[in-house]
């Protein structure tokens, strides 16, 4: 008897989605709610668990197919014995694969050409193409035995003998150039097409400006080498600028109520609470989820919080909610060293805090050129909603917080 596998409800307003991966292949066996596809949606990937135990069957969709909220993408076959070879014969796609795998030796580059597309991510595939590898003779170390960067890499240095016979086979000049002028076409995610698509609104509806200010990191330095390990050891966290940032970010919004705002048709809305989305880089792009509440958060929930949306970026498993709403937006490019940028504001939100690299700069301090931990900030707003001088006194108000971190405790 064969179990229908549908499209789960997905989240407000969302309708459908992209089959970002197939997690099993028709023929083998799967668990009850064990994962059997990745989902691609506006904003995170979601796995498809089987409703039974039984055997993968029919696979109705393919990778980069759109389906809809209750569609029926596969289908779970009771028992194992008799609906094990069924699949093969109904699924025409994943039976090639199927077939080209049992006879690697003569089939090898057939085998690659199909299974590979299904098994490997674009990033996996690109480093196959440039060590030469050969991916039926890998062995995949990531879920449910799949090539990760490492494996791929790993094998390529571990296999001198492979790149020896590569000249006596394409003694051709001609030939050997070719390879370098290859490229790749990849589909975009539907992430990323979200992503490109909400940017582009951002510019094209907001009359965003940004304005910018720098800050002497020297305090918070100190207080964080003063007390990280004590912080660490008691809250089983640790001590970030992040939590420094979020909380002065707190201090400021309460002061310009403007900047946690948004402009609703004629309407201009101001939130009383204080949601603050915290950009985080993922396998498929950068996701915002929110710190729901973060004013009445301390330091240890703002950097548990934090530090769990990272990991669970990381592993693919942030949900719709957790990137629902927010009021305002803060992203770090400066873990990734950039020294200055425009950040782009996040809608329907007005404004976005950009943090950067910090280094030590030349700076005029009562009257003497000393040396000092320095950080560019910028803030990307809605000129329609937010004013210059509230631009400056938010940034200013930053600035002051981070520079004399007394002022977070005493709310000033």
């Amino acid at each position: 008897m064969s179990t229908e596998v549908k499209v789960p409800t997905l989240g407000e307003s969302v309708t459908e989605a992209t089959i970002g991966e197939w997690l099993k292949k028709p023929g083998e066996a799967v668990a009850l709610d064990e994962p059997i596809a990745s989902l691609e949606t506006d904003k995170v990937a979601v796995e498809v668990p089987s409703p039974v135990a039984g055997v993968m069957g029919q696979q109705l969709a393919a990778v980069g197919d759109t389906v809809n909220v209750g569609a029926t993408i596969a289908t779970v076959e009771a028992g194992g014995a008799a609906a094990a070879p069924a699949p093969a014969a109904a699924a025409p796609a994943p039976a090639k694969a199927e077939a080209a795998a049992p006879a690697p030796a003569t089939t090898a580059p057939a085998a690659d050409g199909v299974d590979t597309v299904t098994t490997m991510s674009p990033a996996v595939r690109r480093l196959v193409l440039e060590h030469g590898v050969d991916p039926t003779k890998i062995q995949g170390s990531g879920k449910d035995g799949r090539l990760t960067k490492e494996d791929v890499l790993a094998a390529a240095n571990s296999a001198p003998t492979a790149p020896a016979p590569a000249p006596a086979a394409a003694p051709a000049p001609a030939a050997s150039a070719a390879p370098g002028r290859q490229e790749e076409r990849v589909k975009m995610t539907r992430l990323r097409q979200t992503i490109a698509k909400r940017l582009k609104a951002a510019q094209d509806t907001a009359a965003m400006l940004t304005t910018f200010n720098d800050v002497d990191m020297s305090a918070v330095i100190e207080a964080r080498g003063r007390y990280k390990d004590l912080f660490e050891k008691k809250h089983g966290v640790r001590l970030g600028f992040m939590g420094f940032f979020t909380k002065a970010a707190c201090l400021a919004l309460k002061d310009i109520p403007a900047v946690n705002g948004r402009i609703d048709g004629d309407e201009i809305v101001y939130n009383n609470y204080m949601d603050i989305s915290v950009a985080v880089s993922g396998p498929s792009g950068l996701v915002v989820p929110v710190i729901r509440n973060a004013e009445t958060l301390s330091f240890a929930d703002i950097e548990k919080t934090i530090g769990d949306f990272g990991k669970r970026a990381k592993d693919g498993t942030l949900t719709m909610d957790d990137m629902t709403g927010g009021t305002f937006t803060i992203s770090n490019g400066g873990v990734f060293g950039s020294l200055m940028s425009t950040p782009i504001i996040n809608p329907p939100q007005s404004a976005v805090l950009g943090l950067h690299r910090i280094e030590d700069r030349p700076v005029v301090v009562n009257g003497e050129v000393v040396v000092r931990p320095m950080m560019y900030l910028a803030l990307s707003y809605d000129h329609r909603l937010i004013d210059g001088r509230e631009a400056v006194t938010f940034l200013k108000t930053i600035k002051e917080a981070i520079e004399d971190p007394t002022r977070l405790l005493i709310d000033l």
